[in-house]
């Protein structure tokens, strides 16, 4: 994705109208460093980080860019609450290796954060290849990915005049770590060491994980499951706040037959852990987000004009999240 910072503003000023209905209330950031809040991010930064936060066991890291989580047995959070993306990367171990779901903007060094919170052999596989979810993949020896030409084009990396934005003033509660720039930040290629197909499962020692295709939102879009557990990870495929479905590669029939098959396995899934805001939601946010789009796909929600030929869909009595699509969602077309 690549936006420019009148767009930036834009969709700041859309994901703190949902942070105001989720954060009961505002409190300092739990950092080394005092954020300084910019004009255009005030509001936003005073809500961070956001309540559902505050029930959940802090892990503690030297590494400031970051707040650590432990969320479920042997599953870290790994949060990002100082950039507007609010990214999540999931550490999850086994008796034997662990899986690191997503490696963030590239902004900080998760690399590091990673090694000290394990000493076990580490796999990389990201929810999809959108730059603020393999943004630390280039730190990784072992990358799985799926084998899809959008997943092998992204392997390139970003210029930074196309990423630039996402460390302006426009986007940030607080400095850039040292050594980052809004002039030298760029995303870094990197190399995927094996492709997985649906159905892959990563035996961690006596935990498994299937991989579950979701194409829609991008072509290699994947949900993780741990049924033992009953955890499910959704990436951007399901969370709370506007979930965008605006990019070009973006396929909206698939986006509905994906959330069709994670329907499947409502029944083995207590808990949805995304790759934005928020790192624990009830596994019933899935079927609304279902039932949602339906509305969306046979103009049953109301739409709402936003930015640079984006419209915002809703449904009455949701107020947890919104769909944000390009301005005539019929025109999608399926490569």
């Amino acid at each position: 994705m690549k936006f420019v910072s009148t767009t930036l503003v834009a969709l700041i000023c859309l994901i703190i109208a949902y942070a105001c209905l989720t954060v009961a209330h505002a409190e300092p950031l739990a950092t080394a460093e005092e954020p300084s809040p910019n004009h255009s991010m005030g509001e936003f930064c005073k809500r961070l980080p956001r309540s559902a936060y505050q029930n959940l066991e802090r892990v503690d890291d030297p590494d400031s860019w970051f707040q650590v989580y432990q969320v479920a047995a042997g599953v870290k959070a790994i949060y990002e609450p100082h950039q507007w993306q609010e990214t999540i990367s999931y550490l999850i171990e086994g008796d034997s290796t662990a899986l690191l779901f997503d490696t963030g903007n590239g902004i900080g060094d998760l690399h590091g954060v990673v090694k000290r919170l394990t000493d076990k052999p580490v796999t990389v596989i990201n929810s999809h290849s959108h730059y603020d979810h393999v943004g630390g993949n280039y730190a990784f020896d072992r990358i799985y990915g799926m084998d899809t030409e959008f997943t092998t084009k992204r392997q390139r990396g970003i210029k930074n005049k196309d990423i630039a934005a996402e460390v302006s003033a426009d986007a940030l509660c607080r400095p850039l770590p040292k050594g980052v720039s809004e002039t030298n930040h760029i995303g870094r290629p990197y190399t995927i060491t094996k492709r997985v197909d649906d159905g892959y499962v990563f035996e961690l020692g006596n935990r498994a994980i299937e991989v579950i295709h979701i194409p829609g939102h991008t072509p290699d879009a994947v949900a993780l499951i741990d049924r033992n557990q009953g955890l499910l990870w959704t990436g951007d495929t399901v969370y709370a706040g506007p979930i965008w479905l605006y990019a070009p590669e973006t396929d909206l029939a698939a986006y509905g037959e994906s959330l069709d098959r994670l329907l499947l396995e409502l029944p083995n899934i207590k808990t949805l852990l995304p790759a934005h805001n928020t790192p624990l939601v009830d596994a019933q946010l899935l079927p609304r987000v279902a039932q949602a789009f339906r509305m969306v796909m046979s103009g049953g929600a109301k739409r709402q004009e936003s930015f640079e030929g984006t419209v915002i869909y809703s449904v009455d009595g949701e107020s947890t999240f919104s769909f944000l699509l390009r301005d005539n969602p019929f025109s999608y077309q399926r490569d």
